[in-house]
């Protein structure tokens, strides 16, 4: 039986990825830093039915030692480890650069960035020596270089991502590991992270300009997590790039805005 491990698994997409993912009768490994967020989804998780184990290991993304002990706990839990998704993020307050504190862009960097960096070390680690396996890194907002006022930090962090994990695509590739490398790119989603900044330590205030474009593009995490582990249980291909927001989608959603209306906020 095949076990996947979830990083930021204890809500949002993260969840909804174990949730098909148990479906599909994986043995599921959530992960968090919120120890009570955690033993919730993972309660929750467990009364889905599904053939694979549950369990759950709190850690802290941003730490090296925090990943290496959820790989080792993975791997003695299920005796494997075939796929590995970093998907921890936080967003950062909707500030310019110079507003923002050195903690602020401290805590972005070290979960947005080091933590795809030390999750897909970890699991490099492991997988290479099995000679199997895969790993995929989350993109968001600036990894196709796309920029806007308040989101510099975050869009440097996930532009880096993206840089890292073709990089690693191609590191794989050349040493002949055997494991398979890719990005998942989710597009815009409504969840608590759209409107909470820095793990929901505050509040992010969003124009109603942002909004709008929100409600067109935007989509729920159940509806882009169907659309991404369809993909991931099919891909054979190393520095795959799965991506929910393709440029055609986008286009027909604005072309066909004034009769689709949507008011995510409104429902919120």
């Amino acid at each position: 039986m095949k076990t996947i491990v979830i990083t930021g698994s204890g809500r949002g997409l993260g969840f909804e990825l174990a949730t098909r993912f148990r479906k599909a009768d994986f043995n599921v490994v959530l992960n968090d830093i919120n120890p009570a967020q955690l033993e919730t989804a993972k309660q929750n998780l467990e009364q889905i039915s599904g053939a694979g184990k549950v369990v759950a290991c709190v850690g802290d993304v941003s730490d090296l030692e925090s990943m290496q002990h959820l790989a080792a706990y993975a791997a003695e839990s299920c005796g494997s480890i075939d796929i590995w998704v970093n998907n921890a993020g936080i967003n950062q307050p909707m500030k310019a650069i110079w507003e923002l504190t050195e903690r602020e862009i401290g805590l972005v960097l070290d979960v947005d960035l080091k933590g795809a960096i030390f999750g897909s070390k970890v699991a490099m680690e492991y997988m290479a020596g099995q000679g199997s396996g895969a790993i995929y890194n989350m993109e968001g907002y600036g990894s196709n270089d796309a920029m806007m006022l308040g989101l510099n930090m975050y869009g440097t962090s996930k532009r880096a991502v993206t840089h890292f994990t073709q990089a690693l695509a191609k590191e794989s590739e050349e040493r002949q590991t055997g494991v398979l490398v890719g990005r998942l790119s989710p597009g815009i989603m409504i969840t608590d992270f759209t409107t909470g900044a820095l793990g929901g330590k505050g509040n992010i205030d969003l124009p109603e300009k942002t909004k709008k474009v929100y409600n067109i593009l935007g989509d729920y995490p159940d509806v882009v997590a169907d659309f991404l582990v369809a993909k991931m249980l099919k891909n054979t291909k190393n520095n795959a790039h799965i991506e929910w927001l393709t440029g055609g989608k986008a286009a027909w959603r604005f072309m066909t805005a004034a009769f689709n209306k949507r008011d995510f906020f409104a429902e919120k």
